[in-house]
């Protein structure tokens, strides 16, 4: 990454310690709507994706991952806030295209995913503090030409429908370009054409490019391609109708961060054999991130 671009980056990241501090949780626990639906219904309901490796996906029927135990560890916070640890957890189904409306219209308390924390989301709902920071390229396969975006000319592409990386993709027609964006329901069946050839290029954030690669039968068969078109944050997702749940979750994942926990599930997740086939994706932490997590804060840099 140019320096400027780091430097601007981190500075979006950044917050004065004096104000991360005040993300430490008081003893007082204020009356929201969230919370008190929560209390009333005795159940949490979390938001989740079936196939975003390594931070949300099935392993057999059960939601595991990076994003799957933070929720864990901030479900943990709001049954000690209500003083109700008998709180169950249901777990809500979304897709790239779906996410938001669930979260918007209450369907879920917190979606725990792998979703980009951008201007345009932020205007219909709420993120945390960011747990990962990503970088849109593409997937390809590893005989193939194409080395950058200009190659995608007179090609296909496919990216998971609701995605950043599909809008991206399009703007590559505003250059010159002619480029064919089709949009998938989910990450596996964007990766099922590529596979197959009804794609030439799968649009989609590094990581999880990375995962799909790394699951697949051959993972040898594919390559990472394209310079990074858009650098984000992935952040969990909560209503934006409810600002004194969102200042608990707030300080819960601040306090999770200071702690070391987030950083433990990083190398659980990143750096070891994950389910359910033993994959290790040997994706040590980014500059960016590990900056990130010495000033935590849910300021964005877009």
């Amino acid at each position: 990454m140019p320096f400027a671009a780091r430097t601007w980056l981190l500075a979006a990241l950044a917050v004065p310690a004096a104000v991360s501090t005040a993300f430490f949780p008081s003893n007082a626990v204020a009356a929201t709507p969230t919370l008190d639906r929560i209390r009333d219904s005795g159940t949490v309901h979390v938001a989740y994706r079936e196939d975003s490796i390594p931070f949300s996906y099935l392993d057999g029927s059960k939601p595991v991952g990076y994003a799957i135990d933070i929720c864990s560890r901030l479900i943990d916070s709001i049954k000690t806030s209500l003083k109700r640890p008998d709180l169950k957890v249901q777990y809500v189904p979304v897709t790239a295209a779906t996410r938001m409306d669930v979260v918007a219209s209450g369907k879920a308390d917190l979606e725990c995913g792998s979703t980009n924390n951008s201007r345009e989301r932020r205007e219909k709902v709420a993120f945390t503090i960011p747990h990962y920071i990503t970088k849109g390229r593409m997937l390809v396969k590893t005989g193939s030409p194409i080395q950058q975006w200009e190659d995608l000319n007179g090609k296909t592409v496919v990216a998971a429908r609701g995605s950043t990386n599909a809008d991206l993709a399009r703007k590559l027609n505003e250059t010159g370009m002619t480029v064919q964006v089709v949009d998938a329901n989910d990450l596996r069946s964007a990766f099922a054409m590529l596979a197959d050839g009804r794609a030439n290029a799968f649009a989609g954030d590094d990581i999880l490019l990375s995962g799909m690669r790394a699951t697949a039968k051959n993972p040898a068969d594919y390559r990472l391609a394209g310079k990074t078109q858009l650098v984000s944050s992935y952040a969990i997702m909560l209503s934006k109708q409810d600002p004194e749940f969102k200042k608990l979750i707030d300080q819960s994942m601040t306090r999770l961060i200071v702690d070391g926990e987030v950083p433990k599930l990083y190398k659980k997740w990143f750096q070891q054999p994950i389910p359910p086939n033993g994959v290790n994706l040997d994706v040590p932490m980014s500059y960016l991130l590990r900056d990130s997590f010495n000033t935590p804060t849910d300021s964005a840099g877009n």
